[in-house]
């Protein structure tokens, strides 16, 4: 076939598309179904990202991760068998490729210090908009870290003033492993099973709530579980 201007399209190849681009692929790990129905739903509406895989435990989190490679892991700190605090360095230390995205109902003042040195790449409150979470994962994706302006100012005084850890509360004086402790025991869980969700000896969590009650100058079992319970109420509220 000849075009009137007399140049043959026969053999023409067509243009080539352009290449869709790389959508960024999302791991989603958090107890709640319908947390993980809604960031699903979330990331279906962007061209960009895809949901590759869900966990609601650890143990799903890490056999899927591992088969899904994912660009980003978004994780809860609260989850069923053990704190998402323990996962982040998990996946820190398996797989320091894939950033993390922590998302959390808990204060960002006492815990975005600790999982940024557990290895996550970003902490987000479960109430921030749904633009402020899709920014974080685009930013953690291609390489950056994310916070939120306040606490990033604090985190820079705090650098600058050579400080650590916030100090506004006693609990912010706790370990990592000692606020896990805390939290389970405002969940009315028992010394036993505290042991079997941590893989600790029950000597071991026993210490733990020692340790608890001398930093947060608490009297007894009694005073120290009342504690706890008013922090994970106050918590749920946030």
């Amino acid at each position: 076939m000849t075009t009137p201007s007399g140049s043959d399209t026969t053999n023409r190849p067509s243009k080539d598309k352009a290449p869709a681009p790389r959508r960024i692929k999302v791991f989603i790990v958090d107890d709640h179904p319908v947390v993980r129905q809604g960031l699903n739903l979330l990331l279906r509406l962007e061209p960009d990202m895809i949901c590759c895989g869900e966990a609601e435990t650890v143990p799903e989190a890490l056999r899927g991760i591992e088969i899904a490679k994912p660009d980003v892991a978004i994780v809860d700190l609260s989850l069923k068998d053990t704190s998402g605090l323990e996962l982040v360095k998990d996946l820190h230390a398996y797989h320091p490729e894939i950033p993390v995205v922590v998302l959390s109902m808990h204060d960002e003042t006492l815990y975005a210090e600790r999982v940024l040195k557990a290895g996550a790449k970003a902490y987000l409150m479960k109430d921030e908009a749904q633009e402020t979470i899709l920014a974080a994962i685009r930013k953690v994706a291609a390489g950056g870290l994310y916070l939120s302006e306040r606490m990033s100012g604090r985190l820079l005084s705090m650098f600058l003033q050579g400080t650590s850890a916030p100090g506004n509360s006693l609990i912010s004086q706790l370990s990592d492993r000692e606020i896990e402790v805390f939290e389970l025991i405002g969940r009315g869980v028992t010394t036993r099973e505290i042991a079997g969700k941590l893989n600790l000896s029950i000597k071991t969590v026993e210490a733990h709530r020692e340790h608890i009650k001398k930093k947060m100058k608490l009297s007894d079992a009694t005073e120290l579980l009342q504690h706890a319970i008013h922090w994970v109420q106050n918590e749920k509220q946030m």
